[in-house]
């Protein structure tokens, strides 16, 4: 080891997005010294999830951060739609939660992030390191010691007594501590771009189901993030048609002169969807959550909830286990145990939403009809709308900020004093 480049550390987060930036907040809160790596130079990036939670934003209000985020430029969905051969359905009302905020709060997810990084970098125990990224592990015999970074600087080595892997689905530290990968599989591909939005229309989000395809709109305020649902692997054959033929396939869902929007394919952004799940999240001195440690589909976009959850309960489980010196994997393992189930639960919902709906209808050349048990329910029984916000919304198991183990020392926020 190069003493010259050596630091040490309690935590080393790599990756600054959702799971990581959380997880980093809550372990500089409890006075845990941790370095959060994120291999960019900004949060700065077009179509990643941007989908704050009923269940997420419950947990800013228990760490007193809640006023503070929705004072930054967001737009509330309090429902989801679906249009079947004609036909429109309210497939989620959020108003029937029983969550302080009945509503999805869309913002840039680089928002959400700076706003994160703002709020911990006011505990003296926080670092975050922008572009660095985590290429591989250190090792004390079995157990993982630490991360060797790479900066514009060069390389260097962070050893600290927990290395956590947020680093996404094709996460870098996972593979090099050869964690077997379990593939659900996805029949599906999304292509992402944006249409301008009237300011006459409703905000929701609203899916809109026909033979050969889907296509899910998200409103961004100004304008539509929409998200075309294609077959698995096609998406080069689809761009290879060229602009014309991507918009007369956009037209059917929205009309002609809504498909003008599309100005280019380069505005066209693939999204390769990944279901998957690590049969082991650890190792010892090393965990995996968020995307690192399960993939998820984007059906329902609960992607970034279960990302949050998973920090929060990291945050709990591991906080005192920090504070005593380094973990054992007996304290990791009960990560993953906490978390397990919701991850199931939640990837066999959109497994089976991929797989009973989704891909039917992507093979199908007949118009689809809405069902008259949905007509029936959606007429008769519209409390029902509540069950599949909750599980959007919600999760199976929402977990909320353990506040004596989080702040079982003297504050040193501000706002905390």
């Amino acid at each position: 080891m190069n003493a010259k480049t050596a630091r040490h550390t309690q935590c080393v987060i790599a990756g600054g997005g959702p799971a990581g930036m959380m997880t980093g907040y809550l372990l500089a809160r409890a006075g845990v010294a941790v370095t959060v790596l994120e291999q960019h130079a900004d949060f700065l990036r077009d179509f990643r999830g941007d989908t704050i939670h009923p269940s997420t934003m419950d947990a800013l209000a228990e760490l007193g951060l809640l006023d503070a985020f929705l004072r930054l430029p967001h737009q509330k969905v309090r429902y989801a739609e679906l249009e079947i051969g004609g036909e429109r359905v309210r497939a989620a009302d959020f108003g029937r939660l029983s969550t302080r905020c009945r509503f999805i709060a869309f913002i840039p997810q680089w928002d959400f992030l700076n706003f994160m990084a703002e709020q911990a970098k006011a505990f003296p125990s926080f670092g975050l390191m922008m572009e660095t990224e985590a290429v591989d592990l250190i090792r004390d015999g079995a157990r993982v010691a630490g991360v060797v970074a790479r900066s514009p600087s060069g390389e260097q080595e962070l050893t600290a007594d927990l290395v956590i892997a947020a680093d996404g689905r094709h996460s870098t530290l996972r593979g090099a501590a050869g964690l077997a990968v379990k593939n659900l599989g996805a029949p599906m591909d999304v292509l992402w771009f944006r249409l301008p939005r009237g300011p006459e229309e409703p905000g929701a989000v609203l899916g809109r189901i026909q033979a050969g395809g889907a296509l899910i709109m998200l409103d961004r305020g100004d304008y539509w993030q929409c998200a075309f649902i294609i077959r698995k692997g096609t998406a080069d054959a689809v761009k290879a048609q060229g602009l014309e033929a991507f918009r007369a396939r956009v037209a059917r869902f929205l009309g002609p002169a809504a498909a003008q929007g599309i100005a280019s394919l380069d505005d066209v952004k693939l999204l390769t969807v990944t279901v998957d799940r690590l049969e082991t999240w650890h190792r010892p001195g090393l965990l995996c959550i968020g995307d690192a440690a399960h993939a998820m589909s984007p059906v329902g976009g609960v992607g970034i909830n279960l990302a949050i959850q998973d920090a929060i309960a990291t945050a709990n489980l591991l906080v005192d286990p920090l504070r005593r010196g380094i973990p054992a994997e007996d304290d990791l393992r009960k990560v993953q145990q906490r978390r397990s189930f919701p991850t199931r639960a939640t990837q066999t919902f959109q497994t089976v939403v991929q797989n009973r709906v989704i891909d039917p209808v992507l093979r199908s050349s007949t118009e689809p009809r809405l069902p008259r048990l949905v007509r029936f329910m959606q007429r008769w029984l519209p409390f029902l709308q509540g069950i599949p916000a909750r599980i959007v919304g919600v999760g199976f198991r929402p977990e909320h900020v353990d506040l004596a183990v989080i702040d079982g020392r003297a504050p040193d926020h501000p706002s905390l004093r």
